[in-house]
Protein backbone atom coordinates (compact mmCIF):
# COMPACT_ATOMS: atom_id res chain seq x y z
CA UNK A 1 0.00 0.00 0.00
CA UNK A 2 2.82 2.97 0.62
CA UNK A 3 4.11 2.19 -3.00
CA UNK A 4 0.76 3.02 -4.33
CA UNK A 5 0.43 6.22 -2.04
CA UNK A 6 4.66 6.85 -3.19
CA UNK A 7 3.79 6.88 -6.65
CA UNK A 8 0.97 8.87 -6.49
CA UNK A 9 3.08 11.21 -4.51
CA UNK A 10 5.48 11.42 -6.95
CA UNK A 11 2.59 11.95 -9.81
CA UNK A 12 1.19 14.49 -7.91
CA UNK A 13 4.68 16.66 -7.49
CA UNK A 14 5.49 16.36 -11.37
CA UNK A 15 1.77 17.52 -12.51
CA UNK A 16 1.99 20.74 -9.84
CA UNK A 17 5.51 21.04 -10.96
CA UNK A 18 4.47 21.06 -14.86
CA UNK A 19 1.94 23.42 -13.80
CA UNK A 20 4.06 25.99 -12.03
CA UNK A 21 6.39 25.64 -15.04
CA UNK A 22 3.58 26.73 -17.34
CA UNK A 23 2.46 29.08 -15.70
CA UNK A 24 5.77 30.93 -15.64
CA UNK A 25 6.03 30.84 -19.27
CA UNK A 26 2.86 32.30 -19.86
CA UNK A 27 3.71 35.19 -17.85
CA UNK A 28 6.95 35.74 -19.39
CA UNK A 29 6.95 39.52 -21.12
CA UNK A 30 6.97 38.53 -25.00
CA UNK A 31 9.02 39.83 -27.43
CA UNK A 32 6.62 42.19 -28.83
CA UNK A 33 5.01 43.24 -25.61
CA UNK A 34 6.78 46.84 -25.50
CA UNK A 35 5.86 47.41 -29.04
CA UNK A 36 2.45 46.57 -28.61
CA UNK A 37 1.96 48.49 -25.03
CA UNK A 38 4.10 51.88 -27.09
CA UNK A 39 1.06 51.37 -29.98
CA UNK A 40 -1.63 51.66 -27.48
CA UNK A 41 0.23 54.65 -25.69
CA UNK A 42 0.45 56.55 -28.82
CA UNK A 43 -3.45 56.30 -29.21
CA UNK A 44 -3.15 53.04 -31.73
CA UNK A 45 -6.85 51.58 -32.02
CA UNK A 46 -7.20 48.12 -33.67
CA UNK A 47 -11.38 47.52 -34.39
CA UNK A 48 -11.67 44.15 -35.72
CA UNK A 49 -14.88 41.50 -35.30
CA UNK A 50 -14.23 38.06 -33.51
CA UNK A 51 -15.13 35.96 -36.69
CA UNK A 52 -13.05 38.04 -39.14
CA UNK A 53 -10.01 36.01 -40.13
CA UNK A 54 -7.84 38.82 -41.51
CA UNK A 55 -8.53 40.14 -37.79
CA UNK A 56 -6.95 36.50 -36.27
CA UNK A 57 -3.80 36.87 -38.97
CA UNK A 58 -3.48 40.36 -37.25
CA UNK A 59 -3.62 39.30 -33.71
CA UNK A 60 -1.08 36.41 -34.41
CA UNK A 61 1.56 39.20 -35.46
CA UNK A 62 1.81 40.15 -32.38
CA UNK A 63 1.37 36.51 -30.40
CA UNK A 64 1.01 36.54 -26.38
CA UNK A 65 1.71 40.62 -27.13
CA UNK A 66 -1.94 40.77 -28.62
CA UNK A 67 -3.59 41.33 -25.09
CA UNK A 68 -1.89 44.40 -24.55
CA UNK A 69 -3.28 46.24 -27.99
CA UNK A 70 -6.10 48.29 -27.78
CA UNK A 71 -8.33 46.27 -29.43
CA UNK A 72 -12.19 47.06 -30.15
CA UNK A 73 -14.59 44.33 -31.02
CA UNK A 74 -17.03 45.74 -33.64
CA UNK A 75 -19.10 42.92 -34.00
CA UNK A 76 -22.44 41.31 -32.17
CA UNK A 77 -22.18 38.10 -30.33
CA UNK A 78 -23.99 36.04 -32.87
CA UNK A 79 -21.99 37.97 -35.73
CA UNK A 80 -24.59 39.40 -37.36
CA UNK A 81 -24.06 43.20 -36.99
CA UNK A 82 -21.93 45.85 -36.53
CA UNK A 83 -22.15 47.42 -32.66
CA UNK A 84 -23.55 50.52 -32.69
CA UNK A 85 -19.89 52.65 -31.03
CA UNK A 86 -18.53 51.11 -34.41
CA UNK A 87 -21.21 52.26 -36.59
CA UNK A 88 -20.35 55.74 -34.96
CA UNK A 89 -16.95 55.80 -35.59
CA UNK A 90 -17.78 55.07 -39.58
CA UNK A 91 -15.93 51.25 -39.13
CA UNK A 92 -16.85 49.98 -42.52
CA UNK A 93 -14.17 46.58 -43.06
CA UNK A 94 -11.84 44.70 -40.63
CA UNK A 95 -9.35 45.07 -39.42
CA UNK A 96 -8.95 48.85 -39.48
CA UNK A 97 -6.45 50.62 -37.54
CA UNK A 98 -7.18 54.02 -35.82
CA UNK A 99 -4.10 56.67 -35.00
CA UNK A 100 -4.05 59.48 -32.82
CA UNK A 101 -4.25 62.48 -36.15
CA UNK A 102 -7.14 60.33 -37.14
CA UNK A 103 -5.90 59.18 -40.44
CA UNK A 104 -6.69 55.00 -40.43
CA UNK A 105 -5.06 51.99 -42.24
CA UNK A 106 -7.38 49.30 -43.30
CA UNK A 107 -6.72 45.30 -43.56
CA UNK A 108 -3.74 43.63 -42.23
CA UNK A 109 -1.03 45.90 -41.61
CA UNK A 110 2.80 44.73 -41.31
CA UNK A 111 4.35 45.68 -37.98
CA UNK A 112 7.08 47.86 -40.05
CA UNK A 113 4.09 49.78 -41.19
CA UNK A 114 2.85 50.50 -37.32
CA UNK A 115 5.84 50.85 -36.15
CA UNK A 116 6.68 53.99 -39.05
CA UNK A 117 3.07 55.32 -38.41
CA UNK A 118 3.06 55.41 -34.44
CA UNK A 119 7.24 55.85 -34.01
CA UNK A 120 7.07 53.16 -31.73
CA UNK A 121 9.94 50.91 -31.84
CA UNK A 122 10.18 47.13 -33.70
CA UNK A 123 12.65 44.59 -32.41
CA UNK A 124 15.12 43.88 -33.97
CA UNK A 125 14.12 40.05 -33.85
CA UNK A 126 11.17 39.26 -34.92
Amino acid sequence: MSKKWAIYGVVTIAVVALFFVWRSEANKPDKLDAFATCLKDRGAIFYGAFWCPHCQNQKAMFGRSQKLLNYVECSTPNGQAQLPFCTKKGIEGYPTWEFKDGSRLSGEVALETLAEKTGCELPATQ
